[in-house]
């Protein structure tokens, strides 16, 4: 909501992407305060808001889906960013909504994080179709291992100083700053992957809604981990290719997961990839055989894969990966955001912040916590079954 950070995006090299007159801003943001960014500013936007959205819609072919794009830990994308949800919700209930959340590191500079993000958490549980979590760390460390391999000069690399999305300090980036602009370049590109069969021919196509048709089989448990391959920015422009069937392996790899996960220790519900390049369906097949030893499906969904091949690979790759794992790995941030939550709860610090704002009332942080720990349990409970034998199904045999 914050004027002056939207106006230096409509001064700077990517003012030309975006209609200007579908932008909505406010003198100041919401004060990393979540009631201020869902209550105040999202009542006082919501026709605003919808005008603009159905003005969208109406120029739209065939309506697929909406994505959020937010970040959990401040005020206007925790709060505006959930309010939004249930506008489209209420508005447009046939069309799928997509959710990417960046949830804060423990170094956050926000100190009432944990407090926007728990209030999150619960609009994302009952109003999201499927969501898409990141977190900071992960997309920094990310950013670091791809700086190493850059600059340790050994590949011949070449760097664009000045990519039109990076940063004019270039792609070497001192350990100790944060580099922003790279770190988004990583959620760009997983977008780029998830959206490229609604832009690009392919010979396998994957529709957006196909992936929560076949990615969620539960409401509630509509959370996907993320992992790329290769990972690069926009200004590493030689990072070498890896093999095709190394790509995959890296896919499952915890140092390629969006969030700090380790999806290969834990319980899969179902795992879509979406491949672009030159990738055959029988290079899918054998790397799925290869890989499903390795890896525990739940039970009664063992053969939980959804593929997707689009034909034009990401630009100055042979091929790329996005897999996306409906996976119990994702509990761990959970839990910690609970107790990250809890350590302020407990001696309600900040709390009259929220407490002042017209609407709010202590009982939405109390059904907050409520919520974030049922979800918990339920991923407890397909744990526990995780060490249980898969029953040996007989297959159907077909008289010819």
């Amino acid at each position: 909501m914050e004027e002056g950070v939207v106006n230096e995006i409509l001064q700077g090299p990517l003012r030309d992407v975006f209609d200007s007159k579908q932008l909505i801003t406010d003198i100041s943001g919401s004060g990393n305060n979540w009631a201020v960014g869902h209550k105040v500013f999202g009542s006082l936007y919501q026709e605003q808001i919808l005008e603009k959205l159905r003005k969208s819609a109406e120029h739209c072919d065939c309506l697929q889906c909406f994505f959020i794009i937010h970040s959990m830990g401040g005020g206007t994308g925790s709060g505006l960013g959930t309010f939004l949800l249930k506008v489209l919700e209420d508005e447009f209930p046939e069309v799928y909504r997509f959710v990417t959340a960046v949830y804060p590191s423990n170094e956050d500079d926000v100190i009432t994080s944990p407090y926007n993000s728990m209030l999150a958490m619960k609009e994302l549980n009952e109003h999201a179709d499927c969501v898409l979590p990141i977190d900071n760390q992960s997309l920094f460390d990310i950013i670091s291992k791809i700086d190493l391999v850059v600059n340790s000069g050994k590949l011949g690399t070449t760097v664009k100083p000045k990519s039109l999305v990076t940063s004019n300090v270039g792609t070497v980036t001192k350990r100790h700053k944060k580099p922003f602009d790279a770190m988004n370049n990583i959620v760009a590109n997983l977008l780029l992957s998830l959206t490229s069969s609604a832009r690009f021919e392919g010979s396998l196509n994957m529709d957006l809604n196909e992936i929560s048709m076949n990615l969620v089989p539960f409401p509630q448990l509509h959370y996907l981990v993320s992992s790329l391959t290769p990972l690069y920015t926009l200004a590493d422009v030689n990072i070498p290719p890896r093999r095709l069937d190394q790509m995959f392996s890296d896919a499952f790899s915890k140092d390629h997961q969006l969030i700090q996960a380790d999806p290969r220790h834990s319980l899969y519900l179902a795992c879509a990839l979406i491949v672009r390049g030159n990738v055959q369906i029988s290079d899918l097949r054998r790397n799925i055989e290869r890989l499903k030893p390795a890896l525990q499906f739940v039970s009664w969904n063992q053969e939980g894969w959804k593929t997707s091949l689009c034909s034009v690979p990401p630009v100055g790759h042979s091929h790329s990966l996005l897999a996306l794992a409906n996976n119990t790995c994702v509990k761990p941030t959970f839990m910690e955001l609970r107790e990250r939550f809890m350590r302020l709860y407990k001696k309600k610090a900040h709390l009259h912040h929220y407490l002042q704002v017209d609407g709010m009332e202590e009982s939405a942080f109390a059904e907050a916590v409520s919520s974030l720990s049922a979800l918990i349990q339920e991923y407890n409970e397909l744990d526990a079954t995780k060490s249980m034998p898969v029953p040996d199904v007989p297959r159907l045999s077909v008289a010819m």
